[in-house]
């Protein structure tokens, strides 16, 4: 470093400030000559220009500060100005850098469209990018923490001191950032696994609603009466969720209308052809009517249609359902449900039928009483007379009694099979 009075300091300090304002001018004519053939150069320009600047600005004081001192001035304090420089050029160096990826990161993710009705790639690619740029963030502003922190002299000594305790620290640190950790890593997962993107639309804790925000800490879920639910990242890789918009944003819905015996379901079924012809709900892919249960004096109807997705399709469903109960009271009243009830008057003093007392040999069984019982019945004793002939030719000495448990047994096994399927 070389000594010089006041004078030749603040010109040097001024020729090293033209430079960098020569710079900025030169850079600023390129970009906005690159701006009149790609659009990119003019965000370009918007996005780093005060980084760059004040990057070029360090630099000039760094060069200055590294290169003389001005005589009045002792090397110990001229050593905290270089300091206080490195540390400008270490700072507006990651600024720049950050500016920079960020840009190219925008840049990337401008080429996809989420406003389409088909816009899944779009929203994957969303998702993953905001996550690439939180990392961006992290990792460039811990490299300058790094960067700043070996420039004060003895940190080498600290930095030794603490790597020969790294065991211990580091199981302290596990344990204390566990929960933290973990939802680091279910926030990568998620991100690049493609279970969840930004504005899918989900069903979580039996809330239904939209993905807002993704990080590497939380999830935001925008519920459908605009409340915001916040979870952890870590539930949606331990806990089940549903996914609408997992491939396609298309969904089948279905309105269920309880009615009576006597509704006339072909004509019901036309009224759902014409609601759903007169509206520009439905996307025309699939429709119908069908009854899917009777029981309980009433018939179920379900009506199936579809909508290109989930919001679209809650409102065809809603206007579907209106428009069927409106047709009932005004067309069809005989299909409102009812209650039937019936009164018998009962004299328990009047004479009654005698009942007919059958024989036991009249009772059909299923070993007996019929023609098809007798022949499972022989077919039975056939088979155990077989298997005892086996048992006694492999093991001689069974006794009866063995013998009439084993039979009672396989007599009760064979009871539940032929009353299973008697043929």
């Amino acid at each position: 470093m070389v000594v010089y009075t006041w004078s030749t300091f603040f010109r040097t300090l001024g020729l090293a400030l033209a430079g960098a304002l020569v710079a900025v001018a030169l850079v600023h004519v390129v970009v906005l000559l690159l701006a009149r053939r790609w659009a990119w150069a003019q965000r370009l320009l918007r996005a780093a220009r005060l980084p760059f600047r004040s990057f070029l600005l360090a630099v000039a004081l760094g060069s200055v500060a590294f290169s003389v001192r001005p005589e009045q001035i002792t090397a110990a304090p001229w050593e905290w100005v270089q300091l206080g420089c490195r540390l400008l050029m270490i700072g507006s160096g990651a600024w720049l850098l950050a500016a920079v990826l960020l840009f190219v990161e925008d840049l990337g993710l401008a080429r996809y469209r989420t406003d389409l009705r088909d816009n899944r790639t779009a929203r994957r690619v969303k998702t993953q990018v905001s996550i690439i740029r939180r990392l961006t963030i992290a990792a460039v502003v811990v490299v300058a923490i790094g960067a700043a922190l070996l420039s004060f002299p003895g940190v080498e000594a600290l930095g030794a001191s603490v790597l020969a305790s790294a065991g211990v620290i580091s199981v302290v640190a596990a344990v204390a950032a566990q929960s933290t950790l973990s939802n680091l890593f279910a926030g990568l997962q998620v991100a690049f696994s493609d279970a969840i993107r930004l504005d899918d639309v989900v069903i979580v804790e039996d809330e239904w609603g939209w993905i807002e925000e993704i990080t590497l800490s939380y999830v935001v879920v925008r519920l459908w009466d605009d409340r915001r639910m916040v979870l952890p990242t870590t539930y949606f890789t331990s806990t089940p969720f549903q996914n609408w918009t997992r491939h396609n944003s298309e969904l089948l819905g279905a309105v269920e209308v309880d009615v009576d015996w006597r509704v006339d379901v072909p004509a019901m079924r036309r009224e759902l052809d014409r609601i759903l012809a007169g509206t520009e709900l439905w996307d025309q892919r699939a429709k119908v009517l069908q009854v899917t249960d009777a029981v309980g004096g009433i018939i179920r109807v379900r009506a199936l249609m579809t909508a290109v997705d989930a919001g679209t399709l809650f409102d065809l469903r809603c206007l579907v359902r209106e428009e069927l109960v409106t047709w009932l009271q005004t067309r069809d009243m005989d299909g409102l449900p009812r209650q039937r009830m019936e009164l018998v008057e009962h004299d328990p003093s009047g004479p009654r039928a005698p009942r007919v007392q059958e024989r036991e040999s009249e009772r059909p069984g299923v070993f007996s009483g019929d023609a098809a019982g007798d022949a499972r019945a022989a077919r039975f004793r056939r088979a155990e007379q077989e298997r005892r002939a086996d048992q006694r030719a492999t093991d001689p000495g069974v006794d009866e009694e063995t013998e009439a448990a084993a039979e009672a047994a396989a007599g009760g096994r064979a009871a539940d099979e032929l009353a299973d399927d008697p043929v």
